[in-house]
């Protein structure tokens, strides 16, 4: 996904629940999906998404942007 587009769906997902990728990455933490601030090992897009679905009502994309969000960017 490129930035324009995560950009866009972030503004989305904030309008919709009234938080932000960074509030939905300590809700993942809670979950167990994130740890030390990063996604941790063997954690799979659908597990995340499914989540966001039933908790939330987010769709399939928000779900993989916010999944994106999740991980650290190890080149950076």
């Amino acid at each position: 996904m490129n930035a324009i587009n995560l950009t866009a769906y972030y503004k989305t997902i904030q309008k919709k629940t009234g938080k932000t990728p960074e509030d939905f990455k300590k809700l993942a933490a809670e979950k167990g999906f994130v740890e030390n601030n990063d996604l941790k090992p063997g954690v799979k897009a659908m597990e995340v998404i499914k989540w966001l679905k039933a908790d939330f009502g987010l769709g399939q994309g928000h779900g993989l942007a916010l999944y994106h969000s999740f991980k650290v960017d190890k080149d950076e």
